[in-house]
């Protein structure tokens, strides 16, 4: 039975410790964080970016950070499983609202969601972003390259997104081939996992096809990662259509043949040694979804995200 108040999320308190709502009311941020503008004193900074319109099948994914923050609420106030920790009693996360977006007005969303995320990463604070469709990663690789250089890129996807791009289209499908020309992320140390389509090149980026992640063990695609991103600062993007339609049927290019939510789980598991510099969660599409399966396993994902944050900043 909870023994405080209700409505953690904009109760005042410390950004640490754990929430006490229960699991079907109070304010619904991210895992009951704080919901705050104010970036002192925080590890970690949550960042919906409610945007859909590159996408090239069905939209909707402007609605994932309200449905990936409502599924999050049964992760908030038990030790996080598989971490065996309260991940917030040391890690100061805070729910940072969503990017301001003009509907009417696509040009200047990447500028827009850019100049967000670097007024977070310029304060030295870890951004997890919660998408939107794939291009919103795009304008984030942009901010963290500004500080961090060139990236290895980790990619868990069922598509290249490496189609045609003239460097001004606003597409899901483009943005890494962009990237790789531009010199945003380095394709030599980027790795990208669960594809399950073609796409017109690789741009010397390593792929693990569905087919082959089907075969391999966590830890083997663990090890292919660290292998091929090496020492290098890397951002991770999880586009959600990387899991397999069972266990992600609310996204808007589901593609049969994919890894279970628990093989993806278990491989971030073993990724707690990646300099991970950035993150987001991209493609929940509630619309489409059954029962929240596809949102929980996005707020799953994040989650993990947090997980490794917490063992690292206690040494473990």
């Amino acid at each position: 039975m909870p023994s405080e108040t209700v409505d953690h999320a904009i109760t005042p308190g410390p950004l640490t410790g754990a929430a006490s709502d229960p699991t079907y009311a109070g304010a619904l941020s991210f895992m009951r964080r704080k919901y705050t503008k104010d970036l002192s004193g925080a590890d970690v900074a949550v960042l919906g970016i409610p945007f859909d319109a590159a996408v090239s099948n069905r939209p909707g994914a402007r609605f994932g950070p309200q449905a990936i923050r409502r599924a999050s609420a049964i992760m908030d106030n038990d030790p996080q499983y598989p971490f065996s920790a309260d991940l917030f009693d040391t890690l100061a996360v805070i729910d940072h609202g969503d990017v301001l977006l003009d509907y009417g007005n696509h040009a200047a969303t990447p500028g827009a969601i850019e100049a967000a995320a670097r007024a977070v990463i310029d304060k030295g604070v870890f951004l997890l972003a919660l998408g939107g469709d794939h291009f919103v990663t795009w304008p984030l690789l942009m901010a963290h390259a500004a500080r961090h250089g060139p990236l290895a890129l980790v990619q868990f996807d069922a598509h290249q997104d490496t189609w045609f791009d003239d460097g001004q289209r606003i597409d899901h499908g483009s943005f890494v081939g962009r990237a790789v020309r531009d010199g945003v992320i380095d394709p030599d140390k980027s790795i990208q996992i669960g594809i399950r389509t073609h796409a017109p090149e690789d741009c010397g980026i390593e792929i693990l096809h569905g087919h082959q992640v089907e075969e391999m063990g966590a830890v083997e695609i663990a090890e292919a990662i660290y292998e091929r991103v090496g020492g290098g600062k890397a951002y991770i993007t999880f586009d959600i259509d990387c899991l397999d339609p069972a266990f992600a049927p609310g996204t808007g290019t589901p593609v049969a043949g994919g890894p279970s939510s628990a093989k993806m789980l278990a491989t971030l598991m073993h990724l707690k040694n990646l300099q991970m510099v950035g993150a987001d969660v991209v493609e929940v599409a509630p619309a489409y979804d059954h029962a929240d399966i596809t949102a929980i396993a996005g707020a799953a994902v994040a989650m993990h995200y947090l997980g490794l944050l917490a063992a690292r900043k206690a040494g473990r």
